[in-house]
């Protein structure tokens, strides 16, 4: 495999503008075709020791993402990784994350997909892009509604949080606004 200086990667994480992370491979090697919403480059990692390294860059790691889908949701085999849910980076694979073949997509950057044949589905993402997936239209729908399901339980779960944190910072405020001694003096007339 050729590679071209300006889209190669030695290391990658993950960010909002990432839409697939694709196995390429090279001899016995597996590389990654990352597509961005504006380009594409090689990383010499395997596309889910790109989803493992970027869970571990946001300190978390990607077994505790999956056991936490795994409570969240049930889903134990092929379960979508929530790497960043501030940033709405949800990815599913489209095989077992232990096969070399496994491909990530970005949840929010699918716009839409369509039967190729039995067994393969051709995937429409965000930059108009079209990839072929080894898996059937329905497998393909039931990743994408299961990454919605884990969406759906665990972004309510955030903004409860994140209204809890903004009601105690309010308290904090005010109660410093308390104890602040005032910067008027009453006079007193004689």
């Amino acid at each position: 495999m050729e590679h071209n200086q300006n889209n190669f990667r030695t290391e990658y994480t993950v960010t909002p503008y990432t839409l697939a992370l694709l196995p390429v491979q090279d001899g016995s090697k597996v590389y990654s075709r990352i597509i961005e919403l504006e380009g594409e480059f090689i990383c010499p990692l395997k596309p889910t020791d790109i989803i493992k390294k970027s869970c571990e860059y946001l300190g978390v790691s990607y077994e505790g993402r999956r056991s936490g889908t795994k409570k969240i949701t049930g889903f134990t085999h092929k379960a979508p990784i929530t790497i960043d849910p501030s940033g709405s980076l949800f990815f599913f694979p489209t095989a077992s994350p232990l096969r070399p073949q496994c491909i990530w997509l970005a949840h929010d950057h699918i716009l839409s997909s369509t039967r190729l044949d039995s067994k393969q589905t051709t995937v429409v993402l965000r930059n108009k892009q079209s990839i072929v997936v080894n898996m059937s239209i329905s497998s393909f729908k039931t990743q994408l509604h299961r990454t919605a399901f884990l969406k759906t339980k665990l972004l309510p779960r955030l903004e409860e949080i994140q209204r809890m944190l903004q009601d105690l910072a309010n308290q904090l405020d005010w109660a410093q606004t308390a104890e602040v001694p005032s910067k008027y003096t009453l006079l007193r007339r004689i």
